[in-house]
């Protein structure tokens, strides 16, 4: 049946308009993409570039959504630079926004997945019989889920082009003969089934098999007997033990008892096999994977948002740098602290005209790595199509993300820390383009302040000629004012104890105190610190 439909699936596109993408280059289908260009043109980026992913906590916030399906993380490091793309995506997510529209898909996913499970287990099993039966289950539980989201489907108020042509598609596909067919079968199949009714007496080693002939059936009312014992959801001390669901040498034998005492039956379950094995429909198959994307991070984000944190659909361009966010958050940490019931602080940043790069200053634990992974992870999740964290945002699209975090020393490369970072950075001034973004996070700490500065200075001009977005953390204040694009942020204290952070970075001129005051509280040599060690 799945032949049937083959050429179908194509006429809907839950990931990118028809025009800008086509199905057979979706990951997870054949092709494994990192972008998609405007246009659908694909470009591979090498491993160096996936640093970006650990440097920004992305991989930590991916795994957390996938829960490692390879091919599903294959779209969340998938970007694009085609705003139709993203547009495309947020229309899809706004209809999930609808109670009955997501407690309907995220139903149909549970299903398939069952589904999916079954079918792959029932592969494994060598026992005929059993891998017919649990086909056979798997077609039941497919053919309910359709029927029933095409139900869900029918009077919702869809906006969005992906859902509207799935549902096209679904509804052409449950009334087709095909459909109707399966359903029909298997049905008939699971009753014919159900009246199958053995008993099996053991006595010794010679075993039993024979037609029940009236006898009574006590397992309805041994289960009603224990269940006056159960008293609401109590603590199991039982084991759970990992079960595969195959069949032994003794069951298997009994199983061939049953086939001869219910030929016709078992030959109807044959059949159903033969005709039916492969029921699966490409179409509705591919849905449910590409459907995942949006469900999975919907998922993720929900508990987020339930504790008061807001995400929206950012605007997004792929020439206009003029950017802004309000009340944004790096969505790893707020994942983190909300899990402890600690308190997330959000940012608010802005790009006006001409301005590409922040130089963010102030004193240590104060926030400035977090903002820089915030910046990372808003143009991330912009261009996968998701919604950002964040009240309002702007975004530009961009063709690549570097990244520059401080690291520990590598002794199996044979070369010092500085060097290393020299060299990352030759690449990066390199291969950026004025489209890309770049994020510095303390390079160049390892060597003195004179040297630092020289460097940081040369970075910041190749920089300021490459005009691409930028985030340097730094504690050379002095960079803020190297050219009119470039803006100060700082992270702030409390004025009172200006030992507590408020982890909050904001515009403002660096103070050039920033350095002096991390290098005092490092080697303890602060006035509180000094009279501490006299006493």
């Amino acid at each position: 049946m799945g032949a049937e439909r083959g050429e179908s699936s194509a006429t809907f596109d839950l990931l990118a308009p028809p025009r800008a993408h086509s199905g057979k280059d979706l990951p997870g289908s054949g092709a494994q993409p990192d972008e998609v260009q405007p246009g659908g043109e694909v470009r591979h980026e090498d491993a160096a570039r996936r640093d970006h992913a650990r440097d920004l906590h992305l991989d930590q916030i991916v795994s957390a959504i996938t829960r490692d399906d390879g091919a599903l993380e294959e779209w969340f490091f998938t970007r694009t630079r085609d705003v139709a793309t993203v547009r495309h995506r947020h229309d899809v997510f706004r209809d999930l926004e609808d109670p009955g529209v997501w407690a309907a898909l995220r139903e149909l996913c549970a299903s398939l997945r069952e589904v999916v499970t079954h079918l792959s287990q029932a592969r494994a099993m060598r026992v005929v019989y059993q891998r017919q039966a649990w086909t056979l289950d798997a077609a039941a539980i497919y053919c309910d889920a359709v029927r029933e989201l095409t139900k869900e489907l029918a009077g919702a108020a869809l906006r969005s082009r992906g859902l509207q042509d799935f549902r096209r598609y679904l509804e052409a596909y449950a009334a087709s003969e095909a459909f109707e067919r399966l359903e029909a079968e298997t049905a008939e199949c699971k009753a014919a089934l159900a009246g199958v009714s053995y008993s099996v007496q053991i006595d010794g080693g010679r075993v039993t098999v024979r037609r029940t002939a009236g006898e009574a059936d006590y397992s309805g009312e041994i289960q009603a007997v224990f269940e006056r014992f159960r008293q609401g959801a109590v603590r199991s001390y039982r084991m759970n033990y990992r079960v595969w669901p195959g069949m032994t040498r003794v069951g298997e034998q009994i199983l061939g008892l049953v086939a001869r005492l219910f030929p016709d039956e078992l030959s109807l379950l044959g059949a159903h096999f033969e005709r039916h094995g492969g029921f699966l429909d490409p179409g509705v198959h591919r849905f449910y994977r590409e459907l995942q994307f949006y469900v999975s991070y919907r998922e993720h984000i929900d508990p987020v948002r339930a504790a008061g944190l807001a995400f929206c659909y950012p605007e997004v361009d792929a020439q206009s740098k003029e950017e802004l966010a309000e009340d944004t958050f790096d969505l790893s940490l707020a994942s983190m602290l909300l899990a402890e019931g600690a308190m997330v602080v959000t940012n608010d940043f802005r790009l006006d005209r001409d301005e590409r790069i922040f130089i963010v200053s102030g004193p240590n634990q104060g926030g400035k790595t977090t903002f820089a992974r915030t910046f990372g992870q808003l143009h991330h999740l912009a261009a996968i199509g998701v919604p950002v964290p964040g009240r309002r945002a702007r975004i530009f699209l961009c063709d690549r993300i570097f990244t520059h975090f401080e690291r520990e020393e590598d002794l199996s490369t044979l070369t010092g820390k500085l060097e290393t970072d020299v060299a990352e950075m030759q690449r990066t001034l390199r291969d950026a383009t004025p489209r890309s973004v770049v994020i510095m996070n303390e390079v160049f700490s390892s060597t003195s302040l004179e040297d630092a500065r020289f460097l940081g200075t040369e970075a910041m001009r190749r920089l300021v000629d490459l005009d691409c977005l930028a985030v340097y953390v730094t504690f050379i204040d002095e960079l803020a004012s190297l050219a009119p694009s470039v803006v100060s942020m700082i992270s702030t204290i409390v004025p009172e104890d200006p030992a507590t952070r408020t982890f909050k970075v904001v515009r403002g001129p660096a103070n050039g105190l920033a350095y002096a005051r991390s290098l005092a509280e490092k080697y303890r040599l602060t006035y509180p610190q000094l009279l501490e060690r006299i006493s």
